[in-house]
């Protein structure tokens, strides 16, 4: 399974669900979302807010925005919604592909954040904190105590 981390971009791979949420409300339209389609308006702004914030705090911070190689971190980014979530752009990629089964009201169409969640938990977010472990150490490991992995 280790040939499988760190290898899919998370934006690729948010894609790659938003399509197969497409093609699955497509295919199986049996059962509706009982939620009003507008709540996927506020859940979208609040996943492009999450995104644009983590990536500025990066850019600030002057280290790697790459989430293929976080063994490349030249700091640890624990400012901006960083003090609340260890994984603020995963969550606000979580935002969008919610919002968009929101969208097409499709109850299949909720496959594609579970899978968006369970890759992106296995095989980018464990590498990344263990190469963030090794790489910082102890201020990692203390943040790790502080703030949880999503919310």
């Amino acid at each position: 399974m280790k040939l499988l981390e760190c290898k899919l971009p998370p934006p690729l791979l948010g894609l790659l669900c938003a399509g197969l949420m497409y093609w699955l409300a497509q295919q199986l339209p049996v059962a509706t979302l009982p939620v009003a389609g507008w709540l996927c308006w506020p859940l979208a702004v609040c996943g492009l807010l999450l995104d644009g914030s983590a990536v500025l705090a990066f850019f600030r911070q002057r280290t790697t925005i790459n989430p293929l190689r976080p063994q490349n971190s030249s700091a640890l980014v624990v400012s901006g919604f960083y003090r609340l979530s260890r994984n603020p752009m995963y969550l606000g990629m979580l935002c969008l592909l919610l919002a968009w089964a929101l969208w097409l009201g499709q109850l299949a169409a909720l496959a594609g954040p579970l899978l968006f969640v369970l890759w992106i938990g296995r095989f980018q977010i464990r590498p990344e904190e263990r190469a963030l472990a090794a790489r910082f150490g102890d201020e990692y490991r203390d943040y790790c105590q502080r703030v949880r992995r999503w919310l």
